[in-house]
């Protein structure tokens, strides 16, 4: 049953930090969308802005993966998936289900440690 529970968070994470590593090193092809989407990711890659997004996934992502202050991974990560979900719906609709998925994932681990959040939500 514990695994049950981990396996939500190693997706999450794993999905994170291997798409953030690929930022720097490259090891899977991602070719370049067409229209907006080309142009939208043209300029951030240009401007050295990926190298941020890149970082806060790995580190979201291994954050998650060592189990060790998982809700500060998703605190990383959140962000990104909110502009993930935003860039799918508004530019790269092909890549939502995906986005979709991903978000879900994040929604389940955020429950399972919903306690850790508590205060946030507090009057």
């Amino acid at each position: 049953m514990k695994f049950l529970e981990a396996l939500p968070r190693i997706l999450l994470g794993l999905l994170f930090t291997v798409f953030g590593l690929n930022g720097f090193f490259h090891f899977l092809p991602m070719p370049m969308p067409d229209g907006d989407a080309g142009d939208f990711m043209g300029v951030i890659f240009k401007t050295g802005y990926f190298t941020v997004i890149f970082a806060s996934q790995t580190v979201g992502g291994v954050l998650l993966l060592s189990g060790f202050r998982v809700p500060l991974g998703l605190v990383f990560l959140g962000p990104l998936l909110v502009n993930i979900l935003a860039f799918h719906i508004t530019m790269a609709p092909a890549g939502l289900p995906m986005a979709i998925v991903t978000t879900l994932l994040w929604l389940i681990v955020f429950w399972q440690r919903r306690a850790a959040f508590a205060p946030l939500f507090a009057r």
